[in-house]
């Protein structure tokens, strides 16, 4: 149990500097904006050819997730001495949630919606969205079930290829 909180810690701690870099420039990060705002930003001729195409968007997620089942593998395998899918697996969620949840509530919830960092030049006014706490609730949802596939994953590479 203290492995795995100190695991918890460094990586909602690896995870909110990894944001934090790519945020620097937040229009690479519209898609982890509400729609509205997603949508404004793409109708403006300022930002014409700057948002990540839904292609991107999906191969970016993908390569996050492969980097991710690579990560937490060799964590869960190596440093929580796991070698069955089935630990793996339940370690593995177990730590997703806990970074997932943290996303939710401190990275987004706390920290997107109220830092004016995050707003965007010419959707100012879309005080509401930028508020829309909802919105990142139910991503986290999904992130949840986007965790099954990918620690099932890891379970596999623990259980088979690491072993």
């Amino acid at each position: 149990m203290k492995i795995l909180i100190i695991e918890s810690i460094v990586l909602c701690f690896v995870f909110a500097l990894s944001v934090y870099i790519l945020s620097r420039d937040p229009i690479k990060t519209l898609y982890n904006y509400p729609p509205n705002i997603q949508e404004r930003v793409k109708s403006l001729e300022q930002y014409k050819g700057l948002v990540p195409t839904q292609e991107k968007k999906i191969s970016t997620k993908l390569i996050a997730s492969l980097v991710i089942v690579l990560v937490f593998s060799l964590i869960i395998r190596y440093i929580n001495g796991c070698t069955s899918f089935k630990d793996a697996f339940i370690n593995s969620f177990i730590l997703w949630t806990i970074v997932n949840v943290f996303d939710a509530l401190v990275m987004d919830v706390i920290w997107f919606c109220h830092d004016p960092y995050f707003v965007i030049k010419g959707t100012e006014d879309m005080v509401d969205d930028y508020h829309d706490y909802w919105f990142h609730i139910k991503q986290s949802m999904i992130g949840e079930v986007i965790a099954l596939f990918v620690c099932m994953l890891v379970g596999f590479v623990v259980h088979f290829v690491l072993k």
